[in-house]
C-alpha cells in the first residue's frame, strides 16, 4: 500500500483535512481567518499534522520534513502572537495573514514530495526529493505564495484593517509606484 504505515496514513490523513480547510479558508476569504470554524480546524489539524510528523522517519533520522515541522509550529507561534497581542504594533495584521499562509506553502512540500515520489505505484512521477522536476514544482509554488502575499497585504491595507502607512511600505506592496 505505496509503503505507508497505518501511522503515516493517519498522519496523510489528518494533513489533507488541513489542507482542504485551508484551501476553503483561501478561496472563500481570502485568508487563513482563526476567527472562523474553518480557519480553526485549519490550524489545530497543522499543529496535529506537525507533531504526528514528528514520529516518522521514512528518510532515517530527524530531517528536512521534522525542521519543516518545527518551522512550521514557530510561524504558526508567531502569527498567533501577531493575532493576540500589540507586540508587532501596526504590522500584527499582516504577519499574521502572511504568516499563517506560509504555513499552507509549508504543507504543500512535504504533500508534493511524497506525492510525487510514491505515486503512481511502482513507477512515480520523480525518483527522489531532490529531483529536478519537483525542485521547480516548490519554487513555483513558493512564487504563488509570494503573490498570494502580496495580494493579502494589499487587500488589508486598501480595506483599512491597519493603520500602517504607504511611506513605511516597501514599493512592491503598493498599488502604484510613483516616482518622485
Amino acid at each position: 500500500m505505496l509503503g505507508i504505515t497505518w501511522f503515516g496514513l493517519f498522519h496523510t490523513a489528518i494533513s489533507l483535512v488541513a489542507v482542504g480547510a485551508g484551501i476553503v479558508c483561501l478561496v472563500r476569504e481570502r485568508e487563513i481567518d482563526t476567527r472562523s470554524g474553518r480557519g480553526k480546524l485549519y490550524i489545530w489539524t497543522t499543529v496535529a499534522t506537525c507533531l504526528t510528523g514528528f514520529g516518522i522517519f521514512h528518510h532515517g533520522g530527524f530531517g528536512k520534513p521534522h525542521v519543516l515541522g518545527v518551522l512550521t509550529l514557530a510561524v504558526l507561534g508567531l502569527a498567533t502572537l501577531a493575532a493576540r497581542t500589540t507586540v508587532l504594533g501596526r504590522l500584527s495584521r499582516y504577519v499574521e495573514t502572511v504568516s499563517y499562509s506560509a504555513t499552507f506553502f509549508f504543507h504543500l512540500i512535504p504533500g508534493v514530495t511524497e506525492t510525487a515520489t510514491r505515486l503512481p505505484p511502482g513507477a512515480p512521477l520523480v525518483t527522489g526529493p531532490d529531483a529536478p522536476a519537483l525542485q521547480r514544482t516548490i519554487g513555483f509554488l513558493f512564487i504563488v505564495f509570494l503573490v498570494g502575499a502580496i495580494l493579502q497585504v494589499r487587500r488589508i491595507r486598501a480595506a483599512g484593517q491597519s493603520d500602517i502607512s504607504v511611506q513605511n511600505m516597501p514599493s512592491y506592496f503598493t498599488q502604484s509606484n510613483r516616482s518622485n
